[in-house]
């Protein structure tokens, strides 16, 4: 099946065709790793490591290259390292650690690369200088700087001309530029700043643009033209728009074929953003919902368009979930099947059309329920390889049912399993007035008993 995807760069649906198959490569924009992540920053990661799930299934787990960065270069990190009195490593290494521990908790795939920016310094001013040579970059008095209109179709990703970068949004004003789009590829160093903030150049001592640091880490994890390039919607421009310039004027060639960019997560209508104050961090939202919950949260709506981030979001998530993981607990343990071709991928192949492809996991669960139902063993072997196959190409679904239904702390757990087994144990004494009086402590705490031919299990609903 073709793989179609919406392409930034040409405004349109395009079939997804890798310049080699056998090594297809993807590069997504990561965090700046100066405080937690919020809910907002985590919508790249799932919907591309979506992606990367089915570019896997589709062309081989060997064959597919994905780099997603961390960037530890930059001006809120060193105002943070300033602000502790620490080293810029211990701000990086400790929200980077809380970052690796949340998308751990949202089921995505460890990358093939995750390279850091200070491992990276000496490709940075190999670029650099290759545009210095090329003069398409200068030496200022602050820096050195990406000159904007010496690329004649600057802008073809944003639809932006050089009349539309005036000083103003989005764009650093400089007097040492010679045009106000200009942007920083070196930064000189400043007064008060730290040592470890400070490397050597050939122009002077200072440390790389933002913009600079993603280029660098591409060409060299990935290549100089890469299959696909990802991020969220507020990195078309300035940031992806200058790593076209940087990149395709140092190289000569495309940077990536396909451009892909997600929609911002809202929260009461308005974007999702620290400027704003209107954030959620995920570390807190793990305190109240399962991390699967929130992935079917973020999967719940198409990457491209705005997602409204709310309680009765969450809330819906949990409830299907539920019932998904229901379905698959009663056709569990049969076994022997390989699943069949499902319409999950279908969806995923149309855009990552998301809901659709849940949609198809919802009606995967009800064919479980049926054959459950009818007691047809084949059927139900075959229900739980769908679903199975189905949630993987999701993320979802990747816990065993007893596990779902019964998270929680496990001392919780060893007194609930004891009272499930003084109920049972009640009732073979048939001493019925004890085990309804459990049966009913139980349902206080929202533990519904299930009794069947093997004995008694319990969930929480």
């Amino acid at each position: 099946m073709r793989i179609q995807l919406y392409n930034t760069l040409a405004r349109e649906k395009q079939d997804f065709v890798p310049m080699d198959p056998e090594r297809v490569t993807l590069y997504v924009c990561g965090p700046t790793v100066y405080n937690y992540a919020h809910i907002g920053n985590f919508r790249p990661p799932v919907v591309f490591d979506t992606l990367f799930r089915l570019l896997r299934r589709t062309y081989g787990a060997e064959a597919v290259l994905y780099a997603r960065n961390i960037t530890d270069i930059e001006d809120k990190i060193i105002a943070r390292a300033i602000e502790e009195g620490v080293a810029l490593e211990a701000i990086t290494k400790r929200y980077a650690e809380a970052y690796f521990a949340d998308l751990d908790a949202l089921g995505v795939l460890e990358t093939t690369f995750t390279p850091w920016a200070t491992a990276h310094l000496d490709g940075m001013i190999a670029i650099i200088s290759t545009l210095v040579e090329k003069e398409h970059a200068y030496i200022a008095e602050d820096g050195v700087y990406f000159h904007v209109p010496s690329m004649a179709n600057y802008g073809r990703l944003s639809r932006r001309t050089l009349e539309d970068n005036e000083a103003g949004a989005r764009v650093e004003v400089d007097a040492a530029k010679k045009n106000p789009a200009d942007f920083a590829l070196w930064k000189f160093t400043k007064p008060g700043e730290p040592d470890d903030a400070i490397w050597d150049s050939p122009w002077g001592r200072g440390r790389p643009g933002w913009h600079i640091e993603c280029s660098a880490m591409a060409v060299a994890d990935l290549g100089e033209s890469i299959d696909i390039h990802g991020g969220g919607i507020d990195l078309q421009f300035p940031h992806h728009e200058n790593e076209i310039a940087q990149s395709e004027c140092a190289h000569g060639a495309p940077m990536a074929n396909y451009w892909m960019h997600n929609g911002f997560l809202d929260m009461a209508g308005e974007k999702m953003s620290k400027s704003l104050g209107n954030v959620v961090l995920l570390k807190e939202l793990r305190e109240d919902w399962p991390g699967e919950v929130l992935r079917f949260a973020l999967l719940s709506g198409h990457y491209r368009a705005p997602l409204d981030w709310t309680g009765e979001l969450l809330a819906q998530a949990k409830v299907t979930l539920d019932r998904l993981y229901g379905a698959l607990r009663r056709v569990w343990t049969e076994t022997g099947a390989e699943a069949d071709d499902t319409g999950v991928y279908e969806a995923l192949s149309d855009d990552l059309n998301t809901p659709n492809a849940l949609a198809e996991l919802a009606r995967l669960a009800t064919e479980a329920n049926t054959a459950a139902d009818q007691k047809d063993l084949a059927a139900m072997a075959q229900a739980r390889a769908n679903l199975l196959d189905a949630g993987e190409l999701l993320g979802l679904l990747g816990q065993e049912p007893s596990a779902w239904e019964q998270r929680g702390d496990e001392n919780d757990k060893a007194r609930i399993d004891a009272l499930v087994e003084a109920r049972l144990a009640a009732r073979l004494a048939k001493d019925w007035a004890e085990a309804d009086r459990i049966r009913d402590e139980l349902a206080a705490e929202g533990i519904e008993v299930m009794d069947g031919a093997g004995g008694s299990t319990w969930r929480r609903v």
